[in-house]
């Protein structure tokens, strides 16, 4: 090797040491939820002008729910129906304990007719539960969230797992870089700066198994508290 090659061998490799803290990472959403259909049934409604938007309090995805309405209203009847049957087979059994010519036998006969009805008042809560949880989830709503994508139109039919929508939360950003192994003990104490500013930030969170994409480096999460705008690719210098 000849003396300029050395020469520019030395320069590139202190180029690369002086730059090793320096990271470059897009500005994503705290967090990002893709929400899927958690049961089956045919799309009613989407609300598609909320796309691209900031929802403060609204329905994304309704999911038919006719059938479940009816069979929760004929269950709630047979639960209260049930509770009224269990309080006059109580009544009976206070009557036979009371009257000394009804036989052991009416008794535990009596006594097994109360723990039936017992038994199916339990199953009736669980059907009645299950609808009610069954009809939440076919009403989907969201909370001061942005929604970015919706993916069904009114008509489709959807099973268990379907992508519906996918949402941000925008309240807070946050930045992903992948650093070196060997560097991860060093970055821990210093100072971060962003695009050459120094800030108080702090690394959030360090993913500790070696990325399957950036084999030898671990991903650091940086949570930025105030956005100004998303999508922006930043500088992160450790220091």
């Amino acid at each position: 090797m000849n003396y300029h090659k050395k020469i520019l061998l030395s320069i590139l490799l202190l180029t690369s040491t002086l730059f090793a803290s320096d990271y470059y990472s897009v500005v994503e959403p705290i967090n990002t939820y893709n929400v899927k259909s958690a049961v089956s049934g045919s799309v009613i409604k989407v609300y598609k002008n909320l796309e691209s938007k900031i929802v403060k309090n609204n329905y994304i995805v309704k999911i038919d729910g006719k059938i479940d309405r009816i069979d929760l209203q004929q269950s709630q009847i047979k639960l209260d129906n049930l509770k009224k049957v269990l309080e006059i087979e109580k009544g009976t059994l206070k009557s036979f304990n009371k009257v000394s010519s009804k036989s052991k036998f009416d008794k535990d006969n009596q006594e097994i007719k109360i723990l039936n009805i017992v038994s199916n008042i339990s199953d009736m809560k669980s059907k009645v539960s299950t609808l009610k949880d069954r009809l939440l989830k076919k009403n989907l709503k969201v909370q001061n969230l942005y929604i970015s994508n919706i993916y069904v139109q009114e008509g489709d039919y959807v099973n268990p797992g379907t992508l519906l929508y996918t949402a941000y939360d925008l309240k807070k950003g946050k930045l992903e870089i992948f650093v070196p192994i060997k560097e991860i003990n060093s970055i821990k104490n210093k100072t971060i700066y962003i695009n050459d500013k120094k800030t108080n930030l702090k690394v959030n969170k360090i993913h500790t198994v070696a990325d399957s994409k950036h084999i030898s480096s671990y991903k650091c999460e940086i949570v930025l508290p105030k956005i100004k705008k998303f999508s922006e690719v930043l500088k992160v210098t450790f220091k």
